[in-house]
C-alpha cells in the first residue's frame, strides 16, 4: 500500500534536493526572490514526518486561498534547517524543540526565525505491538533480540528519532550487539508495521506521537526509564532569516496556528490512508469537513 508513495517521496526528496542549489539564482542580481514588496512565492520545506506532510500541504492550500504561489519541497531534516539558513527556503512546520532538533537550531538557529507553536505535547517513541506481550519496556530488548531477527526497523537516517535511538537508546540499554537500527524512509517503516501487525508477527519500531498509527495499528510504546528519548516537545514553526518583516499577514496567521490531536489524526488518517497518492485532495476534504478551520488563522479574524 505504500509503495508508489515511497517512490514518489524519493523522487521528490532528490529533486528538491537538486532544487535547493539553483534557487537564489532565480532571483535578479542573485537574489532568492523572497524579498518583500509585491512578491508572492513561499517555499515550504518538510522532512518525511507525516504531521510535517500534512501541516506543510494544508498550509499551501491555505496561502494559496490568499493568492501566494506556493511550492513545497521534500528534504531531510538537515537540508531543511540549511535552506532556511541560506534563504532557500521560506518556512518549515515541524521543528521539534528544545530537544530533538537541538543539533540543526544550535548550527544554524542565529539565522532563523521562531514564529509559533502549533503542537505542544510532541514524544518520541519506540514501539512494538500490543500482542508483544513479553516486551514493555526498552530494557527488556536486549533479552528478545532475537524475536525482532536483531532489528529495530528506523526511519530516515538524518532524523532526530534516528541520532537518538543510535547514540542514546542501543548503548544505554546495551543493545549494541544485539540490535541493529535499519533506516530507511518513514513510509518503509510504517510498511514494515502493516506488514508485521497483518500477519501478528513481532516488530519493533521508532516512531512519535502525534501520528495516525496509534489510532490504526494496535500498539504501546516500550518504557524509557532511563529518559533517552527526552520528554515532551512542541512542534514549532520557523522561518528564514527577514521572514516576518517580508511576509507580515503570512506570519500572523502563522502564530495563530494550533491543531490538536483530533484534528491532526484526521487529516492524517486522510492523507495517508485515504488519499495516499494525493494529498492537495486530501486538504480539500478535510477542510470541507472543517469549515470553520480556515478561519481559526485568518488575520481577518484578529
Amino acid at each position: 500500500m505504500w509503495s508508489s508513495k515511497l517512490v514518489r517521496r524519493v523522487a521528490l526528496a532528490a529533486t528538491a534536493a537538486l532544487a535547493l542549489t539553483g534557487v537564489a539564482a532565480c532571483g535578479d542580481d542573485g537574489d532568492s526572490g523572497n524579498s518583500a514588496g509585491d512578491n508572492k512565492q513561499i517555499t515550504i520545506g518538510y522532512m518525511a514526518w507525516d504531521e510535517a506532510i500534512a501541516a506543510s500541504y494544508l498550509w499551501k492550500n491555505l496561502l494559496e486561498e490568499k493568492g501566494y504561489d506556493v511550492e513545497v519541497q521534500n528534504v531531510e531534516a538537515g537540508v531543511v534547517y540549511q535552506g532556511l539558513s541560506t534563504g532557500d527556503i521560506d518556512l518549515f512546520l515541524d521543528s521539534w524543540l528544545p530537544q530533538t532538533h537541538a543539533d540543526y537550531m544550535e548550527r544554524y538557529g542565529d539565522k532563523i526565525e521562531k514564529i509559533g507553536v502549533w503542537y505542544d505535547n510532541a514524544s518520541l517513541s519506540i514501539a512494538v505491538p500490543e500482542y508483544v506481550s513479553d516486551v514493555n519496556s526498552l530494557e527488556d530488548l536486549a533479552g528478545n533480540a532475537d524475536m525482532f531477527n536483531g532489528e529495530i526497523i528506523g526511519i530516515e537516517a538524518g532524523a532526530g528519532l534516528t541520532a537518538a535511538t543510535q547514540d542514546k537508546v542501543i548503548p544505554e540499554y546495551g543493545l549494541t550487539d544485539k540490535l541493529t537500527l535499519r533506516t530507511s524512509s518513514t513510509p518503509a517503516m510504517l510498511a514494515a508495521l502493516d506488514g508485521a501487525i497483518k500477519d501478528q508477527k513481532p516488530i519493533v519500531v521508532t516512531l512519535w506521537h502525534p501520528h495516525w498509527a496509534y489510532a490504526n495499528y494496535p500498539l504501546k510504546d516500550l518504557a524509557d526509564p532511563k529518559g533517552t528519548l527526552g520528554g515532551a516537545e512542541e512542534i514549532t514553526t520557523l522561518a528564514r532569516e527577514g521572514f516576518g518583516a517580508d511576509f507580515p499577514e503570512v506570519t500572523e496567521m502563522l502564530k495563530k496556528f494550533k491543531m490538536d490531536d483530533q484534528q491532526l489524526g484526521s487529516l492524517e488518517d486522510l492523507m495517508f490512508n485515504v488519499h495516499k497518492d494525493d494529498e492537495e485532495k486530501a486538504v480539500e476534504e478535510w477542510l470541507k469537513a472543517n469549515p470553520d478551520y480556515a478561519a481559526t488563522v485568518d488575520v481577518a479574524t484578529s
